[in-house]
C-alpha cells in the first residue's frame, strides 16, 4: 500500500516537473519570436535594430528561459546582459519581462543572502540602461518619461524576484510548521503507546507478583493453593504475552491482524482477574450501550489501572467498582477498604512509580473530564472519574 502510494507520488512529481519545463520552453519560444520582431521593427525616429545583432540578442533574451529551472543564476545573468544590450541599442522598449521571469526563479531557488544582491544588481542595471538608452543614447522620450520607464523596468525585475523570495519563505514556513506538527504527533503517539504498554504490563505483572507472593507464602503449608496460584501466573503471563505481541505487531507492520479494542463489555473480565488476585470485587455497570469505541477504551483502561493499584497496594481487600452511564456522561468509581491490618507488608507493598494515576489523569483530560483520587477518611482509597459522553475530540482521541 505504501509502495503504491510512493510510486504514484513520484509519478505525479515527474509529470508536474515536465509540465513546468514545457511551460518554460513555450514561454522561451514566444518571447524569442517577440524580440526578433522587435529587432526587425523600424521605430518612428527611423532607427531599427540590425538584423544579425538584433536576432542574436533576441535569441539570448528568450531561449535561455527554457532552462531557468536548471540553472537560474546563469540564465538570469545571460538574459539580463542581453536585455541591457537590447535597451542600449534601442532594439526594444519592452520593460524587462524576460528578466523578471528569470529573476523569479532566482528568488525562489536561492537563499535571501545570495538572491538579494543579485536581484538588486538586476534592478539597478535595468533602470540605468533604460535611462541611458531612452533618454541619452537614442533619445525618443523626455527625461521624465524615461525616468518613469526606468522605474517600471526596475519594478518588474524587483517585484518578480521579491515574489520568488516570498514564495520560498512561505514554503520554508510550511515545511517548518509541518515538521513541528509531525514532531508533536510523534510525541503524542509515543505517549499513547507508552500508556497502552504501561496499562498492559502493569496490570498483568501486578497480578503475577501477587500470586507469586501467595505461592511462596503457602508453598509448604498448602501445596494445593500454591499450585492454583501458579496456574493463575501461567494464564496471566500467557495473556500478557499475547496482548503485547498484538500491540507490537501493529507497530511493526500495517498488515498485522487487528484484535478488537477492549471496551465496556470486557469490564467484568477485569473484575474476575482481580478476584483471582485475592480482591473481593463488587462490580456494577449500567447505561453503557452505544458508547463510542474510543470512550469505551478509555473507561476500560481507567478501570484496569484502578484495579491494578488495588491489587498492588491493598490486596487482599474488598473493592467496589461502579461504571454508570447517563445521557451526558460516564462515571467511574473504584473504592477499596485498604489492606487488612494483618496483611504481609511485602505482599502488598509492590513497587510502583505512580505512573498509573498519571495515566488515568491523562486519559481523563483527553476527554475534558474530571478526575479525583485519594485516601478515604474511613480507610482505603478512592478513584472517581467523570467523562463527557458526547465530545467529538474525545471520541477520536482515545481511539
Amino acid at each position: 500500500m505504501l509502495k503504491d502510494h510512493d510510486r504514484y507520488a513520484r509519478l505525479m512529481k515527474r509529470i508536474r516537473r515536465a509540465l513546468l519545463y514545457a511551460l518554460d520552453a513555450g514561454a522561451a519560444v514566444v518571447l524569442t519570436l517577440m524580440y526578433i520582431g522587435f529587432a526587425a521593427m523600424r521605430f518612428p525616429d527611423g532607427h531599427h535594430g540590425a538584423d544579425l545583432y538584433g536576432t542574436l540578442i533576441a535569441l539570448c533574451v528568450g531561449l535561455p528561459l527554457a532552462f531557468r529551472r536548471r540553472r537560474p543564476l546563469l540564465v538570469y545573468g545571460i538574459v539580463l546582459a542581453a536585455m541591457v544590450t537590447a535597451t542600449l541599442m534601442d532594439i526594444t522598449r519592452e520593460p524587462f519581462l524576460a528578466v523578471g521571469l528569470a529573476a523569479y526563479l532566482v528568488g525562489l531557488t536561492r537563499p535571501v543572502r545570495l538572491a538579494a544582491p543579485v536581484l538588486g544588481t538586476g534592478v539597478a542595471a535595468a533602470s540605468v540602461s533604460v535611462v541611458l538608452g531612452v533618454g541619452v543614447l537614442t533619445p525618443t522620450e523626455g527625461f521624465w518619461s524615461a525616468a518613469g520607464l526606468a522605474v517600471w523596468a526596475g519594478l518588474v525585475v524587483g517585484v518578480s524576484g521579491g515574489a520568488g523570495c516570498l514564495l520560498r519563505w512561505r514554503r520554508a514556513e510550511t515545511v517548518r510548521r509541518e515538521g513541528l506538527r509531525a514532531r508533536r504527533a510523534l510525541a503524542d503517539e509515543r505517549l499513547r503507546i507508552a500508556r497502552e504498554l504501561h496499562d498492559i504490563v502493569s496490570h498483568n505483572l501486578s497480578l503475577i507478583a501477587v500470586k507469586a507472593g501467595v505461592a511462596a507464602h503457602v508453598a509448604e503449608d498448602d501445596p494445593r493453593e500454591a499450585r492454583a496460584a501458579l496456574r493463575v501466573i501461567e494464564e496471566t503471563s500467557r495473556s500478557a504475552l499475547a496482548e503485547m505481541r498484538r500491540t507490537l505487531g501493529v507497530l511493526r507492520s500495517e498488515d498485522a491482524p487487528l484484535a478488537p479494542a477492549p471496551g465496556s463489555g470486557d469490564l467484568a473480565g477485569l473484575a474476575a482477574e482481580a478476584r483471582r488476585a485475592g480482591v473481593r470485587v463488587e462490580f456494577t455497570s449500567s447505561g453503557l450501550a452505544g458508547l463510542p469505541e474510543g470512550l469505551q477504551l478509555a473507561v476500560y483502561r481507567i478501570v484496569q489501572e484502578a484495579l491494578t493499584n488495588v491489587v498492588r497496594h491493598a490486596a487482599p481487600t474488598r473493592c467496589r467498582v461502579a461504571v454508570l452511564g447517563s445521557a451526558k456522561s460516564v462515571t467511574v468509581e473504584v473504592t477499596d477498604d485498604g489492606p487488612p491490618p494483618d496483611a504481609d507488608p511485602p505482599m502488598r507493598r509492590l513497587p510502583g512509580a505512580g505512573h498509573g494515576l498519571v495515566g488515568m489523569r491523562e486519559r481523563t483530560m483527553m476527554y475534558d473530564g474530571t478526575f479525583a483520587a485519594g485516601p478515604r477518611p474511613e480507610g482505603g482509597f478512592r478513584v472517581s472519574v467523570s467523562l463527557p459522553r458526547a465530545l467529538e475530540f474525545g471520541e477520536g482521541a482515545g481511539a
